[in-house]
């Protein structure tokens, strides 16, 4: 095997997919003998902060078994970039092939030209497949299948960072039904945390997400942790306290009003921060004592403040004893609670593009 050509190439290939082997391919078609180095479980810890998706020689075997592949190394050197350079020296490679993006180039090149192998960039090719990469798989095999989303109480405004009031609180709740990407119940823009619910579902950080378009972090924060929640405005969440919200079972309705609701179209209107802080008191207490009367008086004063700000008037229902626009408001989902159980199953059954909703918290094992 004189005359062979030995080409090699390094990198994670912690989650092999297609890309990989097309990689393995172009580099392949270089010569005719392909040595393969990934990064050591220890290198992935140490270099890339994550743990490995296998062990080591699980790895190594799964690699060898593709037959494009000759040899496979295990590359723990702890030389950042150059994890791969015992093994590089040791079988003197005609060639070391990489990609367009390599960010260790200048090494590399220094390294090839101690042994005489050329460094050679393999340019990006269409691949014959829907492009992937092992962040985007990592992602999806995170991502939740279903999550709840979440009605606002009281304190809206105070999670977007520049209109964060110290000693203020922003309250909310998780609630069913629970939303995936099969089966979205819920009007779209609806002010429900639909967004960051999405984000989570695609394997997103849903307060970086919910941040990036301008607006707050509660409704993310509220869909992870669930249950009946005070958090301290700021620039980031942070919880203050959390209640079991079952007093509020069965009491909680959602009716549409027809008009889509837009958030980051509303973050900078004027309105009264310091009602809305008030209002939150209020909801803090609520939540301590459990109480539907301190929740709902809340709620009705988060309302005064949402027709202050130039919302139009949701329908009056008798039997309810709060009401406000979910979320940010002037359109999207009406929130009604109730004192009785059956007022709201009977509101539900009477009253067209409305939905029962339950509070929601992750059961403890």
């Amino acid at each position: 095997m004189s005359d062979k050509v030995h080409i090699f190439v390094s990198g994670c290939y912690d989650v092999l997919h297609a890309g990989h082997l097309q990689f393995f391919k172009e580099a392949k078609a270089l010569g005719s003998y392909l040595s393969v180095s990934f990064a050591s479980s220890n290198v992935l810890l140490n270099h890339k902060g994550r743990a490995s998706s296998l062990p080591d020689r699980h790895k190594q075997e799964l690699l060898h078994s593709i037959e494009l592949i000759d040899e496979v190394h295990i590359g723990n050197d702890d030389e950042i970039g150059l994890d791969f350079k015992s093994a590089f020296l040791n079988c003197k490679p005609d060639i070391l092939a990489v990609t367009e993006d390599d960010e260790f180039a200048e090494i590399k090149k220094t390294l090839c030209k101690s042994i005489g192998a050329k460094y050679v960039v393999l340019p990006k090719t269409e691949p014959s497949f829907e492009a992937i990469s092992t962040t985007s798989i990592i992602k999806q095999i995170k991502a939740p299948l279903s999550v709840p989303v979440r009605v606002d109480f009281a304190g809206g405004w105070l999670d977007v960072p520049k209109y964060a009031i110290e000693e203020a609180y922003i309250v909310n709740c998780a609630i069913t039904p629970f939303v995936s990407k099969q089966n979205w119940m819920y009007e779209k823009k609806s002010g429900l945390g639909g967004s960051a619910a999405w984000a989570m579902l695609n394997g997103d950080d849903g307060v970086t997400s919910e941040l990036n378009l301008g607006v707050g972090w509660q409704d993310p924060a509220i869909i992870a942790e669930t249950g009946l929640c005070a958090w301290r405005s700021g620039s980031m969440p942070d919880l203050h306290i959390k209640s079991n919200p079952d007093f509020l079972n069965n009491k909680m309705a959602l009716y549409f009003t027809g008009q889509d609701h837009d958030t980051p179209g509303n973050v900078d209107n004027k309105r009264d921060y310091s009602k809305i802080k008030a209002a939150g008191e209020v909801a803090c207490h609520g939540v301590k004592e459990r109480s539907i009367e301190l929740i709902s008086e809340s709620i009705n004063l988060s309302y005064e403040i949402q027709l202050q700000e130039g919302m139009n008037k949701i329908p009056d229902v008798k039997t309810a004893i709060a009401k406000k626009y979910s979320g940010g408001g002037f359109g999207g989902y009406a929130l009604y609670v109730f004192g009785k159980s059956k007022d709201r199953n009977s509101f539900i059954k009477e009253t067209p593009n409305t939905i029962a909703i339950e509070p929601y918290t992750r059961p403890t094992y």
